[in-house]
């Protein structure tokens, strides 16, 4: 947290706020913050006098594109953007502040500290760590259902794990992952290469409707999330499956049984999600 619609939504309110604005100076106050380059100074000097053009997305990345460099950015579990004025006072766990020329300040706070940053020469930043091994985007028209199951066709991994990990397919994250495979109907523990041509074509509209719905209701605020605007969002009353355990399926009535995955809250219901072998016949259900 957040996952893809979250820093969507955040990629959205940031080119509302930020767009056109030079850079005069930046202050950083957490070193650790900065990836790369290396040196706190150096980065500093790199953008003092860019200005913001735009903000762009990879999976859960925001890439903050400026005259010559690529700014990128992950919040990791709790980082957030804020606009500010320069005379408003700086609220606590502020870590990196991006001064602008009109008097207005970017400032990134991060109450657990694990966000990072990275700056690259431009469109460098898509060839070198922590982009380069990213997978297919989601909501790009990229990902097709023939792309979708090149991508996991083979694979014997049990379809949530291959789902999060982002060298397949970015951003989509452990809620999201749990909707949009109860909307398949796909059980969490099916091995990729079990699935059939319909239920991968199925399981790709279920991601991609899935993702839409959640960046049209701004993401889900299930922790701290807000966006750059302090305005939290709302998927997380639509959800039909993450944080429902032992409640009804809203389908079948069925009680929705929560289990851990590699090490996630994993959450589904036995009966719209029968746990299937190669063969297509149900096996023992896991719970």
């Amino acid at each position: 947290m957040p996952e893809l619609p979250e820093v969507e939504t955040v990629r959205r309110t940031l080119n509302q706020l930020v767009i056109d604005k030079k850079i005069e100076r930046v202050s950083v106050l957490l070193p650790r913050i900065i990836q790369h380059p290396d040196d706190i100074q150096a980065f500093a000097v790199m953008l003092e006098g860019e200005t913001i053009r735009s903000v762009e997305r990879r999976g859960k990345f925001l890439r903050f594109m400026l005259d010559r460099y690529t700014l990128v950015s992950h919040l990791r579990m709790e980082g957030r953007y804020g606009v500010y004025r320069s005379d408003e006072p700086m609220e606590k766990h502020t870590h990196v502040v991006f001064h602008f020329t009109d008097g207005t300040e970017l400032r990134y706070k991060d109450v657990r500290q694990f966000g990072t940053m990275h700056v690259y020469p431009k469109d460098r930043d898509l060839l070198e760590a922590p982009l380069k091994k990213l997978g297919l985007e989601p909501l790009d028209e990229a990902f097709t259902p023939e792309a979708f199951r090149v991508k996991i066709a083979k694979r014997k991994t049990k379809i949530k794990p291959l789902l999060l990990n982002q060298e397949y397919i970015v951003g989509i994250g452990n809620i999201y992952v749990d909707e949009a495979l109860f909307l398949a109907g796909i059980h969490p523990e099916r091995e990729a290469h079990t699935l059939s041509a319909a239920e991968t074509a199925k399981l790709h509209e279920a991601i991609v409707e899935t993702l839409k719905d959640a960046v049209a209701a701004g993401g889900s605020s299930i922790k701290s999330y807000v966006n750059g605007q302090g305005e939290i969002g709302m998927f997380q009353h639509q959800l039909k499956m993450y944080g429902r355990k032992d409640e009804a399926c809203l389908t079948c009535g069925t009680a929705i049984v929560k289990t851990v995955l590699v090490g996630r809250g994993t959450h589904f219901c036995p009966v719209c999600q029968p746990l299937k072998s190669k063969r297509g016949k149900r096996e023992t259900l896991k719970s």
